[in-house]
């Protein structure tokens, strides 16, 4: 540990999960770097799983993917938009990351004649994580957001390398922020003070005392519940701040501010004061609730039922439609829907200015996308597809347009995949680097615009560099045949071996993209494409 300047920030989580820890930890750092402080961040997950990557989006929400090709938490999406930095591996810890590096060193006789536990090897590594986050990129504040709810089994290494930190570096160079639940009783009409106390509690078992605590309510916070949280946790009463649900989750750093939190986060590392400049999160807020031009964007998909399945591209088109002066609606359809001819689902898609189609895997929902991406094409609407998205377009021209035979193949998995699709052979394989995994084609990789096209009049330069997170690509037996058919390729990878983007010239905006442009998108700095996109919609709907 060299960094000896950087002070560590932990965010805990009490009373129930999915308070928005990540929100308040980003809206945190947001508020340090208005001060023009240097700030990292951490995720600590206590699941076993070694990433996401796996997980359903039922469970978790989407995979947020960074450049070095991690696959991470949705609150790392949170802290990259937040920070307007693009963060690393050293940003995601798992339990099952640290217990596979600890059993991997004992095999190879690292700790020969030691039993390993929990105190200290486990805790040591949570640390350790820590230390090299701070060293490797020299940030003045390091925000560590510990995953679950204070009383989770599986969350108290954490707890415990927490509470040693403070003990190994000193009161000044730690400080706590407690996320808590204050929920509201109906039949009485209160909000019950009862469970944070409760929650604190816990976390003094544990060996903390919380230094702020953040009282998540939906509903009004008045100064007696403050005094009471204060008392009863034993926290001053200008450290217990109100988190209550807004409409906007870019207002919370405003809303934090408000109640001076960055003075009480000075005060207790015993620096000298700053003022953040929030002015350009104060006019983002107002550009959102105020936007002159509305517009319905349709999104199809399966997950429609669980939002944080595609929380990167809903805050993508939020910053988007804040840059165009439009008042954004969402609408969600149900690829399986729109296959059955719902009505109340086709609905949606003719009275949207915008239809996007976003990644996904399997066959499930295909052919309700397809239908969707036709439908975009021949109404002249302006189409997105990021993704799989892209794929699907290509597979509705090749079928309706190209008219290619095979086109109509319905399959669509890992053992057949869709003809004008396909798993990326061999020789494309060796694109790939070593540690990116079995055939996923993860992180970022570079694209050769075309001149001439909507994506390169979006981004205005002829290299890029996306993210992507796929295993299927365009199959180049068909190029020929669907260029002379009118889909245009509009980017490619630097060599022209794999297609990036493609797009219909004879369409006012219809484009598909291989990679996740939502991944890069910034609330003060919105993606080219989706800037451009919502532009199209606004131009649709008038």
């Amino acid at each position: 540990m060299t960094n000896t300047n950087c002070k560590y920030i932990f965010v805990t989580g009490g009373v129930v999960s999915g308070l928005g820890k990540g929100i308040a930890a980003a809206s945190i750092g947001a508020i340090l770097r208005a001060c023009n402080f240097k700030v990292f961040t951490i995720k600590f997950d206590p699941y076993l799983n070694v990433d996401p990557g796996t997980m359903s989006p039922y469970q978790h929400g989407e995979v947020f993917v960074l450049d070095d090709g991690t696959e991470t938490d949705l609150d790392l999406g949170h802290y990259e938009r937040f920070f307007d930095e693009n963060l690393s591996k050293l940003s995601n810890t798992t339990t099952g990351q640290i217990y596979q590096e600890l059993l991997d060193e004992e095999r190879k006789g690292k700790y020969l004649g030691k039993t390993i536990q929990i105190v200290p090897h486990i805790t040591n590594k949570i640390k350790e994580r820590a230390y090299e986050a701070a060293e490797k990129t020299g940030a003045d504040f390091l925000m560590m957001e510990i995953g679950g709810t204070v009383g989770d089994i599986e969350g108290q290494p954490y707890l415990e390398a927490a509470r040693q930190m403070r003990h190994e570096l000193g009161y000044e160079r730690v400080l706590y922020v407690h996320v808590a639940l204050l929920p509201y009783i109906k039949t009485s009409h209160e909000l019950k003070t009862k469970p944070i106390q409760m929650s604190v509690r816990e976390l003094r078992g544990a060996g903390i005392v919380p230094d702020i605590i953040l009282a998540r309510a939906d509903y009004p916070v008045t100064k007696d519940h403050l005094e009471k949280i204060s008392q009863f946790c034993d926290v001053p009463i200008e450290a217990v701040i109100p988190a209550p649900t807004i409409k906007s989750i870019y207002e919370v750093p405003v809303n934090f501010e408000k109640y001076h939190i960055s003075e009480i986060i000075f005060k207790h590392i015993g620096i000298r004061k700053r003022q953040p400049d929030l002015q350009p999160w104060k006019q983002l807020v107002k550009k959102i609730k105020n936007g002159k031009h509305k517009i319905q964007v349709t999104m199809v998909g399966k997950y429609t039922e669980h939002g944080d399945a595609y929380i990167s591209i809903i805050e993508a088109l939020k910053a988007a439609a804040a840059a165009n002066n439009a008042k954004l609606k969402v609408e969600w359809a149900d690829a399986e829907k729109l296959e059955q001819k719902d009505r109340k689902e086709w609905s949606k898609l003719r009275t949207a200015q915008g239809i996007l189609i976003p990644g996904g895997f399997g066959n499930r929902g295909t052919e309700g996308k397809i239908a969707a991406a036709r439908f975009a094409r021949e109404q002249n609407i302006p189409y997105l597809g990021l993704c799989l998205g892209m794929q699907i377009a290509t597979i509705e021209f090749a079928r309706h347009v190209a008219k290619l035979r095979n086109a109509n193949s319905t399959e669509f998995d890992s053992k057949t995949p869709h003809p004008v699709i396909h798993i990326m052979p061999d020789q494309e394989k060796k694109l790939l680097k070593d540690d990116y995994g079995a055939s996923m084609r993860l992180g970022s990789w570079d694209c050769k615009l075309i001149k001439g096209t909507h994506s390169y009049r979006s981004y205005d330069r002829e290299r890029i560099a996306e993210r992507h997170r796929h295993r299927y690509e365009y199959n180049n037996q068909y190029r020929e045949q669907l260029e002379s058919a009118g889909l245009k390729i509009a980017g490619t990878s630097p060599d022209g071996m794999l297609v990036e983007i493609v797009e219909n010239p004879s369409h006012p905006w219809f484009v598909g993209v291989q990679f996740h442009p939502e991944f890069k998108s910034r609330p003060l700095r919105p993606h080219p494409l989706f800037r451009d996109f919502i532009k199209a919609c606004v131009k649709h709907s008038l």
